[in-house]
């Protein structure tokens, strides 16, 4: 699959997603109105929310996401030298120059967020600025621009809002269950125990669930956008080298959260237990050492 290619694959999955989160937003409203005793008006309500949830996160998903990441924008006289990197690459690229974030963290990391390559941001930590040579960061922000220009920002900032609300939904629906649990028709006291059942096995699965396709995304872009990467600075090394000083370093990203956490170049809480195939099922990033393998391998 060639970039144009991977480019317009990526557009239609963003609204294959949005439609798909409202279907299964509406289905556990659904259920857990059944169970709470409140019947289809939670469908409804769930099917609205999951609406402006979906349109949300659309426009203001990268502001929501530097919010949370606790990034401050930063203008060209503040660090011509990193803005003269980027300026140079996105022209490499043919995409237009993203605005410049930074996170006051020691932390080396990085990531890339927005809608499109004209709504694009690049963060970066002041950790990541001083302990790469001029290099392995060209190495690093190819890799984020390459997100950028493959549309991957767009699935992946809707996907971290999206997921986040399934996981509110079932917090929401299991603290009902113990302050007040719902209201009771007794002529249909055993429908609503069969809905309750369910509605117990979804608030426990469906956050689960959503996180691992939400990896399982994040995973297969981090291979693209390191191949991409290594082709826009035609020095695979570069980023070799940069994610090999990322690797060793073991300071986890406060900033960084469950849901932020894919979005990063490397995972930001530095997992002592990787490795073993339960936690790499949970893992928001490919083995390290296999893509710096890969990338030697160009």
């Amino acid at each position: 699959m060639n970039i144009y290619s991977q480019i317009s694959a990526n557009k239609t999955k963003t609204w294959l997603i949005i439609f798909l989160f409202i279907i299964f937003i509406t289905t556990i409203m659904f259920v857990y109105g059944k169970a709470s005793g409140y019947g289809l008006s939670f469908a409804g309500i769930g099917m609205i929310i999951s609406g402006l949830i979906s349109f949300a996160s659309y426009y203001y998903s990268d502001k929501i996401i530097l919010a949370m990441s606790g990034a401050k924008q930063i203008a060209k006289k503040d660090n011509p030298h990193f803005f003269r990197i980027v300026e140079n690459l996105c022209i490499g690229a043919g995409i237009p120059m993203p605005k410049i974030y930074i996170i006051n963290d020691t932390a080396t990391n990085a990531f890339a967020t927005g809608r499109d390559p004209k709504h694009s941001i690049v963060c970066v930590t002041t950790g990541i600025l001083e302990k790469l040579n001029r290099a392995e960061l060209e190495g690093v922000i190819a890799h984020e621009l390459s997100h950028i220009q493959n549309f991957d920002i767009r699935i992946m900032s809707i996907v971290v809002i999206l997921v986040g609300l399934v996981a509110l939904l079932a917090d929401f629906f299991m603290r009902s269950l113990w302050y007040g649990g719902g209201r009771r028709d007794r002529e249909s006291s055993n429908a609503q125990s069969i809905f309750l059942f369910i509605g117990i096995i979804l608030a426990v699965l469906s956050p689960i669930i959503a996180t691992l396709i939400q990896l399982a995304v994040s995973r297969k872009r981090e291979f693209l956008a390191d191949a991409s990467g290594a082709l826009l600075t035609r020095y695979p090394e570069g980023l070799a080298s940069a994610l090999e000083k990322i690797a060793k370093d073991k300071e986890p990203l406060e900033a960084a959260n469950n849901a932020t956490a894919h979005l990063y170049i490397s995972n930001p809480f530095k997992s002592k237990m990787s490795g073993h195939w339960f936690t790499d099922l949970f893992n928001t990033h490919p083995p390290i050492q296999e893509r710096i393998k890969i990338l030697r391998s160009m």
